[in-house]
């Protein structure tokens, strides 16, 4: 069974996170694109058809699935148009702009029987898996601090979309999304949150700084953001009552997509050995001290769930109740920051 996928936009996202992993999975076939800039599309997808807007995507009756890769006020009208059209819909992070709209995509897919996911592909980076695998077999003990940071070092503002004031922009819901993400799938929603945003650098419209800690009973998780960083810090820190894991560096997958390679090739996704982390534990009687080499990180395997869950009737790759509460956490974060107070979450666990 060939599964045929149409792609809405060709910019950085589409060109570099989707249609070479698309084109990587069996029963996956990227049909169609919707861009612009058809020279651009046929300079590497050649027999691709590319069309002109989502409209004549929608009406393409052989599109199976339809990926959303545009920009983040796009996502609910495009989204929920497709699903309309009975195909199945993959939306690029972040999710929708509100948890509202996530909700009215959520319902409306259960009414029309098709699939709805969000591509949180860093599910799949090489430390976070590599992270999941140390808490699992409780490496640390007892974790009492979790933190997260995804630091850049870009002073200048770029004219685009993402640093304007628009709904949906700045960093928190960009990079923010991840780690809220990652954060949620490790530890379950909070019972507070706290934020701090700003906007940090000269001329910017849009928050480009965040520092969010997540309360639970027995842990506090720091989710963190900076545009001003030239000297990175660790990417991860932990601590727990048996020990610490200290990781630095970010995962290749990005780099390396964007060079041209493929999951298949020889170090996809794999770390340089002088970023892998350090733990510093007890297990048993023993002190133990020393490097933990990096699970290769895997972004394909979203797709690979994705074709199989469209095949056999098994779960997405990621849930969208699950993407709907990262846009929750977002919109607490953004009360937090303007009432200057923790928020307490309703429902929490």
């Amino acid at each position: 069974m060939q599964i045929r996928v149409g792609l809405i936009g060709f910019g950085l996202s589409g060109s570099t996170f989707h249609a070479p992993l698309i084109g990587h999975v069996e029963n996956l076939e990227l049909a169609a694109v919707v861009s612009s800039d058809p020279a651009k599309v046929h300079a590497r997808y050649p027999d691709v058809k590319v069309v002109p807007d989502t409209e004549a995507l929608l009406k393409m009756k052989e599109i199976d699935i339809v990926v959303i890769s545009s920009p983040n006020l796009t996502h609910f009208d495009y989204a929920k148009k497709a699903i309309e059209a009975g195909k199945h819909v993959v939306v690029e992070k972040p999710f929708t702009v509100t948890s509202s709209e996530a909700d009215q995509l959520i319902q409306l897919a259960e009414e029309k029987g098709v699939i709805l996911t969000v591509y949180h592909n860093r599910r799949w980076d090489n430390d976070f898996l590599t992270i999941k695998k140390i808490l699992d077999q409780q490496l640390l003990g007892r974790l009492s601090t979790f933190e997260s940071h995804y630091d850049r070092y870009r002073p200048t503002v770029r004219r685009r979309w993402k640093e304007q004031n628009l709904p949906g922009s700045g960093v928190l819901y960009d990079l923010g999304s991840h780690l809220i993400d990652q954060a949620l799938l490790l530890f379950g929603k909070p019972q507070t949150i706290w934020a701090d945003l700003r906007a940090e650098r000269e001329g910017t419209e849009s928050v480009d700084y965040f520092h969010l800690v997540l309360g639970y009973p027995e842990l506090r998780v720091i989710l963190h953001s900076g545009s001003l960083v030239r000297e990175a810090g660790p990417r991860f820190i932990l601590h727990g009552d048996k020990g610490s894991f200290i990781k630095y560096g970010l995962d290749p997958q990005e780099e390396q997509l964007k060079a041209g390679l493929l999951p298949d090739e020889p170090g996809f996704g794999e770390d340089e050995a002088k970023f892998y982390g350090q733990i510093h534990t007890t297990i048993g009687s023993l002190q133990t001290k020393g490097r933990i080499q990096t699970i290769p990180g895997r972004y394909v395997s979203f797709y690979e769930q994705l074709a199989e869950a469209v095949r056999n009737g098994t779960k997405p790759p990621v849930a969208a109740e699950e993407a709907r509460d990262v846009i929750r956490m977002i919109e607490y974060a953004m009360q937090s920051a303007q009432e200057q107070r923790t928020i307490t979450l309703n429902g929490h666990r």
